[in-house]
C-alpha cells in the first residue's frame, strides 16, 4: 500500500515538474498575469527530481530496514 502511495504521489509531483519547466510553451491567462523566469525552471527541476525519487523508492520497497 506504501509503494502505491509513492507511486501516485511521485507521478504527480513529476508531472508538475514537468509543467512547472515547461510553463512558458503553454498559452495559459496565468502566464500573462504572472510571465514565467528562472525560478519556475529551478522549482521544476527539483519537482521532477523528487518525483523520480519517489517513485524509485515505490519501486525499491525498502521501508524500515
Amino acid at each position: 500500500m506504501k509503494s502505491l502511495l509513492d507511486y501516485g504521489i511521485g507521478i504527480m509531483i513529476l508531472f508538475a515538474g514537468v509543467f512547472f519547466f515547461f510553463r512558458n510553451k503553454f498559452h495559459i491567462s496565468f502566464n500573462e498575469r504572472f510571465p514565467p523566469n528562472d525560478i519556475d525552471k529551478i522549482f521544476g527541476v527539483i519537482c521532477i527530481v523528487y518525483g523520480c525519487w519517489r517513485i524509485y523508492r515505490g519501486y525499491q520497497k525498502n521501508y524500515f530496514k
